[in-house]
């Protein structure tokens, strides 16, 4: 089994190491949360750490279901914490702990203490949880594979195939592996067998909807909550509203009202299973509240619930596209001038930038499209037509600049 060094998590946690300062990983179930902890226990005792001043506990594992009772766990940890040394502590998938808020403020104040936790929920990092601990954490998002993690994992993974006369592939195929086969890290093991690839999605699937978000909100009608998912899952990229997820919902025989989808989106949000994405008035600078685009964790896993049904490539390259702005910016926003649409706004304190995602401009009419809704931004912040063509790629239309998809997603 080959572990995939995700430079930029552990460089957080490498950065962070020893600072008086909470260390929070969130991110969706099986997305190498607890991989990366264990990459990084390994640094740690590569690095003058010995192995009795890491305590780690999942949560996840039955060995320690009893510390799931905040007093046993504070107790327990401070019986192995060591008093003249620092002492590394690893709480992974937290959230199974009712009042961990209060194991670790008590564990904050040592003076001997590194703290490092993670959670598979947005919620575990609640409004109350935040404000509880204002100023004293600082939060990883981790996403699946990028498409740049997967392409070099890949590589690796058929360096170790014994295989006389294998085949050489593009990079078009590994992208198009990579929308099917999924970005979940563990897919890679299972060497493109779809039917073992489906049942471990299934398995994470399962595990979301029902503990993560039907045992969480007390859902009753799991069958409407389905209905919801493969709703998102078959309009990603497309402006959606609440009322339209209901009236399709009602019109397909479960009869639902507002504050219902507001409710399954919220728990699917929160499950990091699905991203929200809201309009910014470029024009007017504010943040819209009416309409939004979702967008899907992992390709794979909308793969496996709709099949083929919806194969629009176009959408499916945005979503690719939407996930590594997350990585790499952060703030991610629809863009909304007058009456047209900017696929992208990156909104940070020191710098605005706009994208386009086409899926193909060789043809006339498309370009000048997509060029169309760059032509009344006046500002000078960079400006991108991203497209999985080869031909036109690094042109430069009045500062428009139309880079290969492909290649911008293995950019260092």
């Amino acid at each position: 089994m080959i572990r995939i060094d995700r430079k930029e998590y552990l460089d957080f946690l490498i950065n962070s190491k020893d600072k008086q300062i909470i260390k929070v990983v969130s991110g969706v179930r099986r997305c190498g949360k607890s991989t990366l902890f264990e990459i990084y226990k390994d640094y740690l005792l590569k690095n003058g750490v010995e192995k009795n001043q890491i305590i780690s506990i999942n949560f996840e594992d039955m060995d320690y279901e009893e510390l799931t009772d905040y007093k046993k766990l504070y107790e327990y940890i401070k019986s192995k914490m060591l008093e003249d040394k620092k002492n590394y502590i690893f709480l992974d998938e937290i959230q199974h702990v009712d009042k961990f808020e209060k194991v670790v403020d008590s564990l904050f104040i040592k003076e001997n203490t590194d703290l490092y936790i993670t959670g598979s929920n947005a919620y575990f990092m609640s409004s109350e949880l935040a404000t509880l601990l204002s100023g004293r954490y600082i939060e990883l998002k981790m996403l699946p594979l990028s498409f740049k993690e997967y392409y070099q994992a890949k590589l690796e993974y058929e360096k170790l195939d014994k295989k006389e006369n294998k085949v050489l592939k593009t990079l078009v195929q590994y992208y198009n592996e990579y929308i099917v086969n999924s970005s979940f890290p563990y897919t890679l093991q299972l060497n493109n067998n779809l039917k073992n690839i489906y049942e471990y999605l299934a398995g994470i699937y399962n595990s979301v909807l029902l503990k993560d978000i039907v045992a969480r909100l007390k859902i009753s009608d799991v069958m409407r909550l389905e209905s919801v998912v493969k709703y998102i899952f078959d309009n990603i990229g497309n402006l959606t509203s609440i009322s339209k997820i209901r009236n399709t919902l009602t019109s397909m025989g479960r009869k639902t009202d507002t504050k219902t989808v507001e409710k399954y989106i919220r728990g699917l949000v929160d499950s990091l299973l699905i991203y929200e994405v809201n309009r910014y008035n470029i024009k007017g600078k504010e943040f819209l509240s009416t309409l939004s685009k979702y967008y899907v964790a992992d390709l794979g896993l909308r793969q496996m619930i709709l099949g083929n049904r919806n194969v629009d490539m176009g959408h499916i390259l945005e979503n690719i596209i939407y996930l590594e702005l997350l990585r790499r910016k952060g703030n991610v926003y629809v863009g909304q001038f007058d009456k047209k649409e900017i696929d992208f706004v990156v909104v940070n304190s020191n710098e605005v930038e706009y994208y386009q995602v086409a899926l193909t401009v060789l043809d006339e009419n498309t370009l000048k499209r997509e060029l169309e809704a760059f032509k009344n931004i006046k500002d000078n912040y960079p400006k991108y037509l991203i497209t999985l063509d080869d031909l036109i790629v690094n042109t430069d239309y009045n500062g428009i600049k139309v880079l290969n998809a492909l290649e911008w997603l293995l950019e260092e």
